[in-house]
């Protein structure tokens, strides 16, 4: 049997080169603040994995995306296995963009603290007297550049990203930045509609996006998962105060009041956020999480 090495490794997932695909493993290891925590959270790499499955499915009329199978029998007999199975996704190679694509549908978090300071986010203008949490008028969309391991990705203007791409395809930056703009609302609009008719609000995400064989902008990495999403209990939403999450935010609040926590989590905050995570794939996808 052949053997596997990863050669990608970020804070939560594993990526195997499988020849002409790859095969991106999500783990069960959770980050706050950029740092790995100690503990395991069970079954959120396979949750984060299947939800990823949903919306890619749900979405591939709007733009194509890189998954093949999350099958563990599709993919070479190392990963047949309990260890990989549900939390594996084989996917096409892609070229990928160096861009966080990042939507808002509500203002909060780091945008929340800007547009306090000056009535804009991420340098784009909002009308006055937005409260926290408030649904902003249409989303927006606030690129960042994305950075290596331990950096912090910063945000940039529509313009930048366009330098950006044109440094890495001379030609062709005003086109990719066009189309992954687009495709980020586009997805964000459908996504956040389907969602809050289950129950569930988008406050914001992001998204990652790559170039096929063909330089065709194909949406890449992972789709609408806690991890990557704000998502917020459609029941007792009300603006003007922070929302209760459906992801890290029960982590990062611990951590936050508890400072010597040396990134340790106590058994029942890990149980808790497993719950969160079951809670809102049942939500999404109308299925208990197997």
């Amino acid at each position: 049997m052949q053997e596997f090495k990863p050669v990608k490794e970020g804070k939560v997932r594993e990526v195997y080169d499988n020849g002409d695909s790859l095969i991106i493993v999500a783990t069960d290891r959770i980050s706050a603040f950029d740092h790995i925590l100690k503990n395991k959270i069970t079954k959120k790499g396979a949750i984060l994995t299947q939800m990823s499955k949903f919306w890619f499915d749900y979405t591939k009329d709007i733009v194509p995306n890189h998954m093949i199978s999350v099958d563990v029998k599709d993919m070479p007999e190392f990963f047949q296995n309990e260890k990989y199975d549900g939390n594996s996704m084989m996917c096409k190679k892609l070229n990928m963009l160096p861009i966080e694509c990042i939507v808002r549908g509500y203002i909060t978090g780091s945008g929340w603290a800007s547009y306090k300071k000056n009535g804009t986010v991420c340098g784009i203008k909002l009308p006055e007297g937005l409260v926290e949490s408030d649904k902003l008028p249409e989303p927006i969309y606030t690129p960042s550049t994305k950075a290596d391991l331990g950096d912090h990705d910063e945000n940039i203007s529509f313009e930048q990203s366009v330098e950006v791409l044109e440094k890495l395809h001379p030609g062709k930056g005003e086109e990719y930045a066009t189309k992954i703009k687009d495709a980020t609302i586009a997805l964000y609009k459908k996504c956040a509609e389907y969602a809050l008719s289950k129950g569930i609000i988008i406050a914001d995400t992001k998204f990652e996006f790559g170039l096929d064989e063909n330089g065709n902008v194909v949406l890449g990495d992972e789709m609408l998962t806690p991890d990557s999403s704000r998502f917020w209990p459609l029941e007792g939403y009300e603006a003007g105060k922070g929302q209760p999450s459906f992801d890290k935010q029960y982590v990062r609040d611990w951590l936050k009041a508890n400072p010597d926590n040396d990134f340790l989590l106590p058994e029942e905050v890990v149980t808790k956020t497993v719950d969160k995570y079951k809670e809102a794939f049942a939500l999404l996808t109308g299925k208990e999480f197997k």
